[in-house]
């Protein structure tokens, strides 16, 4: 079956203004990202922007790209904002690659596409690698997940979950804890795979209470009832492009004929 890959690309950044046109190794930033998605499966690659100097940077290296709302209150609404003008089929497979990802393994992409395939309950699939280090299971930027026998979520949380109240103090904090053994701790990757129905759902569903508080769009759907596949990545994801230090780090990798793993 076949699936589109969209990346959204903002040039309104606040830490890296202008990021998917920063140039890597003669190219910009957004076609590295084209061309790692259409290195995998997807039978479409769209880029959606609200920016005229991104979409005329696009068109240049021949990607399809469709314009989108620049008031879209979160990246979700964007996607769906693209399946509707694309006349997607309610099953078709939409995964979310962002623009700042130049060196995404093209294999995370068909993993997250196909588990929409092995799970037909899921209206949505997403990936996690495994903590071995407690500084990242108290770092609220590191988003942990817990899921079920099936992969099915159950929360997602910038908090220490699953606590481990037998092995930790009250006050436990980074500083005096170890991991138990025997206990999985997960940090969500942020690539997701939707069937376009639930797409024009969530954009009529309000914003959950759990959603406003972690600041997490993901529980919405969560909230409402729709279930959410998490699987382990099958290679470690790489890391995307936030900062100009980050932006020197993809440069001098790419430069020196790196890729992805």
């Amino acid at each position: 079956m076949s699936f589109t890959v969209v990346i959204p690309a903002r040039y309104a950044s606040s830490r890296l203004p202008g990021k998917p046109l920063a140039m890597i190794a003669g190219k910009p930033m957004i076609q590295h990202v084209c061309e790692r998605a259409q290195e995998s499966r997807a039978s479409r690659v769209v880029v959606a922007t609200d920016d005229q100097r991104i979409e005329a940077s696009c068109q240049a290296f021949g990607a399809e790209v469709v314009m989108t709302s620049p008031h879209h209150a979160s990246g979700t609404d964007r996607l769906e904002e693209v399946a509707r003008k694309l006349g997607l089929d309610p099953d078709h497979r939409v995964v979310n690659v962002q623009g700042d990802e130049p060196l995404i393994p093209p294999a995370l992409i068909n993993q997250v596409a196909d588990n929409l395939d092995y799970f037909p309950e899921a209206s949505i699939a997403t990936l996690c690698e495994r903590i071995h280090d407690a500084r990242q299971v108290f770092n609220p930027n590191v988003v942990k997940v817990v899921f079920d026998s099936r992969g099915m979520a159950h929360y997602f949380s910038r908090a220490p979950i699953p606590w481990a109240r037998d092995f930790w103090p009250a006050n436990a904090s980074v500083a005096d804890v170890d991991l138990p053994e025997g206990i999985g701790y997960f940090r969500h990757i942020g690539i997701y795979g939707y069937r376009a129905s639930v797409l024009s759902q969530f954009v009529s569903w309000p914003p959950a209470p759990t959603e406003q508080v972690e600041a997490l769009e993901q529980l919405r759907a969560l909230y409402n009832g729709a279930h959410i596949h998490v699987d382990i990545a099958d290679r470690p994801p790489a890391s995307g492009v936030d900062t100009e230090e980050d932006l020197a780090r993809v440069r001098a990798l790419i430069e020196a004929g790196g890729r992805y793993a």
